[in-house]
């Protein structure tokens, strides 16, 4: 049967199975099943393909990352940052809403996951922000919005993943991530400082107050610390500074902060298996899925397609790839959409001589928006049906959020030092700089 056909049969059937309700894994399985029918593939070839997709030293990193935010939230240590948060812009006009932007920062720094920090900040935030008078809708949308961050900054899993797949530095994603989550976290808090609703009054804290909130939240802080700083100092691989965050909490955190929850440990590993198992198992069907596009020369053509129209211009290719992944990250998960498309991306990456690193950041920014917007919009998703507010009433608030998303994705395209400056500073080896022969600066591409 002609190649393209197949192409459109399997895409749809992914499609239609996946606006049916069905799992994304099974509705990517269904297409590769009914596509494998239908050419010489063998069954064999592609349960080996799925076990590729997942044999990655770095996606081990994931579950640990995972269980660093389960643990933080179940015992509740987690309030400690939403007091900083508190004592730090509380007294901000829309006060809540700006806690509720400077808290999804730091939790994004400790679990690297979206829907544990739409969960998060919905439990934690959305009950007093009602009762302040803020509506239900823009909750949702500074919710979906504030989540994305995660996606950002370290130890995202959406870096891990693109880092594992596409074979880019890790540190260098969670570096390069830092600068455009800072500038959505900035965007959201002065639009809610603008256009927001005022919320109640607070008095500004008192020094006094602020060290004690800092002195509190003290230990949960260094998290984020202790996973990149281990990172970037080649102390610890991302999968080896998951695990010595979770021993920290283990020995440190908690037995100081909340030792009653030690009893509760079980549940928490449990919890964070359970919800391990969805991305993983999302990988593997990805990357068989990834593996009969490439079969069927689907990212030829496409790569081919924006070539033809691009050149080798860049930011050209880079702004073509943006619109695509937005089209595809309304339909697709960003895990299955950064492993499916990773080939078509890693071409066009060396068509236009362009960083991995920027490359990735600009289209982990692009997903991120994905989770937001329609028809599936994961974060926003979630966030409404947690709030209890139609999809479409939350979709309308988040409307003006997007102009802080075509922002940070124009400058990172068009200003490449919003994502590459810090690479460049504290670990240039991650974005192919290399030691000048004087040995003391180093020299970096596009310099």
């Amino acid at each position: 049967m002609n190649s393209a056909l197949v192409l459109v049969i399997m895409t749809c059937l992914f499609l239609f199975f996946g606006y049916s309700g069905v799992p994304v894994a099974f509705a990517l399985m269904a297409g590769v099943l009914v596509g494998t029918s239908l050419t010489p593939i063998s069954l064999p070839s592609i349960v080996g393909q799925m076990f590729n997709g997942i044999d990655s030293e770095a996606l081990m990193a994931i579950p640990f990352f995972l269980l660093v935010g389960e643990l933080m939230t179940s015992s509740r240590i987690i309030i400690r940052i939403v007091n900083l948060s508190q004592a730090m812009v509380g007294h901000f006009r829309g006060g809540l809403a700006q806690v509720l932007t400077i808290f999804s920062m730091f939790f994004s720094g400790m679990s690297g996951s979206v829907s544990a920090d739409v969960a998060v900040l919905t439990k934690t935030m959305a009950e007093p922000m009602k009762r302040e008078g803020y509506s239900p809708a823009f909750i949702a949308s500074l919710v979906a919005g504030a989540s994305t961050i995660a996606a950002l900054v370290p130890p995202s899993i959406m870096a891990v993943v693109y880092g594992a797949i596409g074979n880019v530095s890790i540190a260098g994603l969670f570096l390069g991530g830092v600068v455009p989550g800072l500038m959505i976290g900035i965007g959201l808090m002065i639009y809610s400082y603008l256009f927001g609703p005022a919320g109640i009054k607070r008095k500004r804290s008192s020094f006094s107050q602020l060290t004690t909130a800092a002195r509190e939240a003290f230990l949960a802080i260094l998290i984020p610390i202790i996973i990149l700083g281990g990172v970037l100092t080649g102390w610890f691989t991302p999968t080896e500074a998951g695990v010595v965050a979770v021993v920290y909490i283990l020995i440190i955190v908690l037995p100081l902060l909340n030792p009653s929850h030690l009893r509760k440990l079980p549940h928490d590993f449990i919890q964070a298996g359970v919800v391990f198992s969805l991305p993983v198992i999302t990988i593997a069907a990805a990357s068989a899925f990834g593996w009969m596009l490439a079969y069927l020369r689907g990212p030829i053509v496409v790569s081919e397609w924006i070539t033809g129209f691009a050149g080798s211009d860049p930011h050209t290719i880079m702004f073509l790839l943006v619109a695509l992944f937005v089209i595809v990250g309304d339909f697709i998960e960003p895990i299955p959409a950064i492993v499916i498309f990773m080939p078509i991306v890693t071409v066009l990456t060396d068509t236009g001589n362009i960083s991995g690193v920027h490359m990735g950041v600009v289209l982990i920014i692009t997903l991120a928006f994905g989770l937001i917007t329609p028809p599936y919009g994961l974060a926003l998703l979630m966030a409404s049906k947690f709030l209890n507010v139609k999809f479409s009433t939350a979709l309308k608030a988040s409307l003006p959020i997007y102009l802080i998303f075509f922002a940070t994705i124009a400058s990172a395209i068009y200003i490449p030092n919003v994502v590459l400056w810090l690479p460049k500073k504290i670990f240039p080896e991650s974005v192919g700089c290399f030691k000048s022969p004087a040995g003391m600066t180093y020299i970096c591409p596009g310099d």
